[in-house]
């Protein structure tokens, strides 16, 4: 048992770091090259772990050779783009000035609904709206507007909107965030302050309350609070 625990603890924390070394992307929508990787990574990760007999090397040296193949790869491919295409492919035009390219809905294996799809995920409801629509490499569906419906931005309304940054966590599930406190200058008494104005009594009731540059304050108190 003592072993199989010590040998699950190391490969859990190799295929962190892998994918860690991977980048963040590797979290989010997956190319070809990463797809691959990560489902091979993981059948081998698993053979170690199912049989303790297996020599423990025997899962961590293929997922380490993986991982370097990957990144390998990935940096021939940032500095080669014709070895990218090769490895990924390339982006592939479904709508182009309006009109739906049909060979290329075709090659791609997707149909009339499908896209629809895609263009509602991406807020669309009008096939007429849109100008061109790129299926990426990553199989998101980039959707370009006629300049006519896109939406206008202040610059354009020549209006001068105020830049209120991020908005940053100064509280979250009742814990107070004192790195962040700290960063925007302010203390505790400021929260009770906030946390008073919105109605609330103590800081272990609140959900989430952030604040921006300019000084504009979210606050959410916690659902049932006792």
């Amino acid at each position: 048992m003592g072993v199989s625990f010590v040998r699950t603890v190391i490969v859990f924390l190799l295929l962190i770091v892998a994918i860690r070394i991977m980048g963040k992307r590797q979290l989010g929508e997956l190319e070809p090259l990463e797809l691959v990787t990560a489902v091979l990574i993981s059948n081998l990760a698993a053979q170690p772990l199912q049989d303790t007999g297996t020599p423990l090397l025997y899962g961590i040296v293929p997922v380490l050779t993986l991982l370097c193949c990957q990144l390998v790869i990935s940096g021939i491919s940032v500095k080669h783009g014709r070895f990218r295409r090769l490895v990924s492919g390339k982006p592939s035009i479904l709508i182009d000035n309006g009109a739906i390219v049909q060979s290329e809905m075709k090659k791609c294996r997707i149909s009339v609904d499908e896209l629809y799809v895609e263009l509602r995920i991406n807020g669309v409801t009008d096939i007429s709206t849109v100008r061109h629509a790129i299926l990426e490499t990553d199989g998101t569906l980039s959707v370009l507007p006629y300049a006519k419906f896109s939406a206008v931005t202040p610059e354009e309304m020549q209006l001068d909107a105020p830049d209120n940054g991020l908005p940053v966590t100064v509280v979250s599930e009742g814990r107070v965030m004192s790195d962040n406190l700290k960063l925007l200058g302010l203390d505790e008494a400021w929260i009770n302050t906030q946390i008073a104005q919105h109605g609330g009594i103590d800081i272990k009731h609140v959900y989430l309350m952030t604040v921006d540059a300019a000084g504009k304050v979210y606050y959410a108190e916690k659902e049932g609070k006792s």
